[in-house]
């Protein structure tokens, strides 16, 4: 098992949500419905922003979504659909590598069924 680079069609996005049963609905449709391989849900987040002039300090959990591009459309519709916030932060970010068995299998999970 190796590395394989130039992987341009793996993606992780990022996706704050505002408590466990949020990111847990969120997390097992994505994966449930193929547009994920993997929502890792990660606890303890502090956010301090500003939203409408204000700043705000709020908890959060972040989401680790592993997908490929070709199902980011799809992904991003769901998490709106399904997103408390008015605007969800979803941000993605291009795997330059990764280990070939992972990224295979981050593939063969997201391919259209």
């Amino acid at each position: 098992m190796g590395w394989i680079t130039g992987v341009d069609d793996v993606m992780l996005l990022l996706c704050t949500v505002p408590d466990e049963q949020v990111g847990a609905t969120l997390a097992r449709t994505l994966v449930g419905e193929g547009l994920a391989a993997c929502v890792n849900v990660v606890p303890g987040l502090r956010s301090i922003y500003r939203w409408k002039g204000e700043v705000c300090d709020d908890p959060e959990l972040l989401l680790v979504i592993k997908t490929v591009r070709g199902r980011m459309e799809a992904l991003s519709q769901r998490v709106e659909a399904l997103h408390p916030y008015d605007t969800p932060e979803l941000i993605a970010i291009p795997v330059q590598a990764g280990l070939e068995a992972y990224v295979g299998w981050v593939r063969e999970e997201t391919a259209p069924r």
